[in-house]
């Protein structure tokens, strides 16, 4: 056998280049780079190996360890899985900063690899700069936090343990199931140790897409769940995207004239202008989807888990309705009392389509989804136009920005009010032009995933849509999009605090407390007025404020005509949203109060309780 004599660290990264993926026929690298911040825990190890290879795997430096990651996230999704990155970071504080993005991999089951630096196997210098220790259990590091975030784990204490956990580490992050962040605790002195590794460890390997068929029983169960039903709805999720079933879904969508709504991360499945997608579905959908998913006999669920937000909390869909689910992992097949269809989206849409012949909806269901979807259009059109108010809504900015927005372009946002806008609002006729990081909402990911969103598709204009709250919390990629020239639009809708939070608290009938700056304990001189335009060029990229919808779309040109990041910001009011879909979303209210109007919140609560738990 021949073998050839690498450190741990070397020897991860040839493994990791070697690593292929059939993309359409098209053989292209499975890890299209590694994002690393150097540090004592890894520099000497990974930056010694990443140093060689330059040039089959770019190394990218961030500004923040949590950033990067969510750009390594982004950049995955929008490669709808098939390609990925890798984040390293340094032992201590440095990689415990990977472990939100680490949860936002793992809820939105989007694969990332992560080698975070760890701390000495042998312990002889023990203990070391930035080392936790646990004075109950000494095998365990700061890194164990990565445990319950990341579909696989492993700490390789020996070089020789890769020859197992590599290939088990590749599995997950390439298994339509499993698929999740992969964290590999390397600690910095093992990182450096030798082994003479087989030769054939290293050998290319291409990754496809593995398709699992739906089992004969539950696809004949499925065929006879439709037939049976003549109000219809099909839900599109993120698994429609994953499996690549745009074309399965158009056709059966279209052939039986089934109306579809859409989740989050379904968005952009259907072109918004096509006669079958009535829109958003749930808590940030449209009127037209909720009016029809709380008549609907059946709702065809299709690669989605109908979490609270889409399922308006389980109180949305009829009790009385039935729920196919179709969906590539049995976990989330059998949520919400589902029937389950487990298979891949684009086998199992086919097979279904064969198989249901001359079968229609009710012709009138089929002409109230055609009604509710045109009364919706004018709504979106009456929410996104221009109505010159002093201070314009979140709605008018979307408007203006959607308009700016070409064919082939992306919107990228995550937390606070602006989700709802933008499922309900944003159109798009693009797959992929639709980017929200909606499971686990984490505030912070809009800017680094912009620059991961551009790098994976360089051709279309990212247009990043931030509240002032998420962008102060993380911002620093903005000179990396800079530093890497990767051009992004960023659009700050500065509202004075966190104003979604701001209309909840009230919505459960408190008062407005320490959600808008002004409602925040402060000097006798205020929160001082923040002004991103000044701290956006700080950071390398050509900006401006403007102060209405006019200005904005003169501002948006020139941004898309710049070469480099352009941040533009607005102000907006935080107290005006857009038309309400008629969800209802479970935000536990207090049921003691000395406040008369938390107790009419909690009286309303509790009757839109009763009603969900008819679903359970």
């Amino acid at each position: 056998m021949k073998t050839i004599r690498l450190t741990m660290a070397q020897a991860v990264i040839k493994y990791m280049i070697a690593q292929k993926v059939d993309v359409d026929g098209e053989i292209k690298p499975l890890f299209a780079g590694m994002w690393a911040i150097f540090g004592h825990g890894n520099v000497a190890g990974l930056g010694e190996a990443l140093h060689h290879v330059r040039d089959a795997l770019p190394t990218y430096r961030a500004h923040n360890e949590q950033g990067m990651a969510h750009a390594a996230i982004a950049y995955a999704k929008t490669q709808n899985r098939r390609q990925m990155m890798a984040c390293t970071a340094s032992a201590g504080p440095g990689s415990v900063n990977m472990v939100t993005a680490a949860a936002v991999a793992h809820v939105n089951r989007i694969p990332v690899l992560f080698l975070p630096g760890d701390t000495f196997a042998t312990r002889i210098p023990d203990p070391v700069l930035q080392q936790v220790e646990n004075f109950h259990d000494y095998t365990l590091t700061s890194n164990d936090c990565f445990k319950p975030v990341s579909r696989f784990f492993d700490r390789i204490t020996r070089p020789e343990q890769l020859l197992a956990s590599l290939p088990q580490a590749l599995r997950v992050l390439t298994d339509p199931v499993e698929c999740g962040p992969v964290t590999l605790a390397l600690p910095q002195d093992v990182q450096t140790m030798a082994f003479d590794y087989p030769e054939s460890f290293f050998a290319e390997k291409i990754h496809r897409l593995r398709r699992q068929a739906p089992d004969a029983t539950e696809l004949a169960d499925a065929i006879a769940m439709i037939k049976a039903s003549k109000k219809p709805l099909l839900v599109a999720g993120g698994g429609v995207h994953y499996s690549g079933a745009l074309a399965e879904l158009d056709s059966l969508a279209s052939t039986y004239a089934l109306p579809v709504g859409e989740t989050q991360a379904g968005k952009g499945a259907l072109p918004w202008d096509h006669r079958q997608n009535i829109g958003s579905l749930g808590v940030t959908g449209a009127a037209s989807t909720n009016a029809l998913a709380a008549e609907a006999d059946l709702i065809i669920a299709v690669g989605t888990r109908l979490g609270d937000f889409a399922s308006g909390s389980r109180a949305i869909i009829d009790p009385d309705a039935s729920l196919l689910s179709i969906n590539v992992a049995s976990f989330d097949a059998v949520k919400h009392k589902g029937q389950p269809l487990v298979g891949d989206a684009r086998l199992t849409l086919a097979q279904l389509q064969d198989a249901l012949g001359d079968w229609r909806p009710d012709g009138e269901w089929i002409e109230k989804a055609e009604r509710l979807r045109a009364q919706w259009h004018k709504s979106v059109d009456n929410a996104t136009a221009d109505h010159q108010a002093d201070l314009p809504t979140d709605a008018e900015v979307v408007g203006a920005v959607n308009r700016a927005a070409g064919e082939k372009d992306i919107v990228v946002c995550a937390a606070g009010g602006l989700p709802g806008d933008l499922q309900k609002l944003w159109r798009t006729r693009y797959d992929r032009g639709y980017h929200l990081e909606y499971g686990y909402s984490c505030m912070g990911y809009e800017l680094a995933g912009g620059v991961g969103a551009k790098m994976a598709k360089p051709d279309s204009e990212v247009f990043v849509m931030v509240g002032d709250g998420s962008y102060l919390m993380l911002n620093s990629e903005i000179a990396t999009s800079v530093m890497l020239g990767q051009k992004i639009i960023i659009v700050v809708l500065d509202n004075r605090g966190f104003g979604c939070i701001h209309r909840l608290q009230q919505a459960c009938g408190g008062p407005g407390f320490n959600n808008l700056l002004d409602d925040c304990l402060t000097t006798d001189g205020g929160a001082p007025k923040i002004d991103f335009a000044a701290h956006g060029a700080a950071l390398g990229a050509k900006s401006e404020s403007v102060r209405n919808i006019k200005e904005l779309e003169a501002a948006l040109e020139r941004a898309k005509a710049s070469d480099i990041s352009y941040l533009i910001a607005i102000d907006t009011d935080p107290l005006k949203v857009t038309e309400d879909g008629g969800a209802w979303w479970d935000v536990a209210v207090a049921e003691v109060s000395e406040r008369p109007q938390v107790e009419e919140a909690r009286r309303r609560y509790e009757s839109f309780k009763a009603r969900q738990f008819k679903n359970l």
